[in-house]
């Protein structure tokens, strides 16, 4: 029930309802415009700037900037947002915002629209008060769930341009934000055998699979816990018949690093990778798909200064690495990054996702301070 609940939060509960009530699965460019149409009309309410990027192929991008500092060279204060969920169009059918306790539920609503309208709304606090040091801009992304393949030009361009970037994504582990993250490597490997009957011509024949099933042995030795890699392959496919030596086998690879020597090392174990069997010919395409996200001093000095903000308001602030990839990886390498500034929740990505009401106050008032204090 939320009744009880204090003015403040009510009002923060309602807004967030109704961003999470318009679907905005990735690939449905329809409904991430329907989310850039809400935004637009929620931030021009404070005065913002609202620039949109067409996709291509995807949703629009939204470049809002805050009343304050217009037409300011200096470097700011960069935002980043998603506004793509992975929850296919239907699915508040039977997933739909309801809340319990201190939870809400709805797809969406912790990856990461709670967090994203938490954010809008302390620039928007800032916007019809005093504004704050620096100039800021929020980026809203439609493709971020998908890799952000349209977009990563675009948060790169801005991130060079800030001097820091904050990062809304959800909190992890009972609110705790994040500080690294580990960096992505993906690949997709096809084996090129020969086809031939199974039966009575199996020697003619040269198995796509079996060379396939040495490719999968060997890239999952590269996991190694103590490193920090790890080697997952997720997706398989191949043959045409279980009276047909396969001619082609096709796998997906995610890969894992904490750090870019961790990528020269993977990236030496594929170029040494060479068919047990001659006569089958094995290609691999990929490589870097979002760099590491490593902890430094400068993003130590913006970590300390989001503590003492967070104690301010009343509670203490942990950070940590995680191995799951943002639109931060694009951006700490050249520009102090915290990550994680979402709302405090759980189950991302199911059909249980929820934020803890509680944390929606204290999550604005953190991004507020940040963008208050940050000079």
């Amino acid at each position: 029930m939320t009744d009880n609940l204090a003015p403040e939060t009510a009002d923060l509960l309602a807004g967030i309802r109704s961003w999470v009530e318009i679907e905005s699965h990735t690939p449905d460019i329809a409904g991430v415009n329907a989310m850039a149409d809400k935004i637009s009309t929620d931030y021009a309410k404070c005065g913002a700037e609202v620039t949109r990027v067409p996709g291509a192929g995807y949703g629009d991008h939204l470049v809002v900037r805050a009343p304050w500092g217009a037409g300011s060279n200096a470097p700011g204060i960069l935002i980043i947002s998603h506004m793509d969920t992975v929850h296919p169009k239907g699915t508040l059918e039977t997933f739909p915002f309801r809340t319990e306790g201190d939870l809400a539920f709805g797809p969406g609503i912790y990856d990461m629209k709670g967090g994203a309208y938490c954010a809008m709304r302390a620039v928007s606090d800032l916007a019809n008060e005093s504004g704050a040091p620096l100039s800021v801009t929020h980026l809203f992304v439609a493709d971020e769930e998908i890799g952000s393949p349209t977009s990563k030009d675009l948060i790169v361009d801005l991130g060079k341009a800030a001097k820091y970037v904050l990062v809304t994504e959800p909190a992890r582990e009972g609110g705790k934000i994040v500080v690294a993250r580990k960096g992505a490597v993906r690949y997709e490997v096809t084996t090129h055998g020969e086809a031939s009957h199974a039966g009575s011509r199996h020697a003619d024949g040269r198995s796509a699979i079996k060379e396939m099933a040495h490719v999968v042995l060997k890239f999952e030795e590269l996991t190694d816990y103590e490193r920090g890699t790890t080697c997952n392959v997720g997706l398989i496919k191949g043959g045409t018949g279980t009276n047909v030596v396969p001619a082609k086998c096709w796998i997906k690879v995610d890969i894992r690093i904490s750090d870019m020597e961790a990528l020269d090392e993977v990236e030496a174990f594929v170029a040494a990778i060479k068919p047990e069997n001659p006569d089958v010919r094995i290609e691999i395409t990929g490589g870097l798909d979002r760099p590491p996200y490593e902890r430094d001093p400068g993003i130590d000095a913006l970590f300390a200064q989001a503590k003492e903000i967070a104690a301010d308001i009343g509670w203490e602030l942990e950070g940590l690495k995680t191995g799951g990839g943002s639109d931060g990886n694009f951006t700490a390498q050249h520009t102090p990054t915290l990550d994680g500034l979402g709302v405090d929740g759980k189950g991302g990505h199911t059909n249980y996702e929820q934020l803890k009401i509680s944390s929606l106050q204290p999550r604005r008032l953190l991004m507020r301070g940040l963008l208050e204090r940050l000079t």
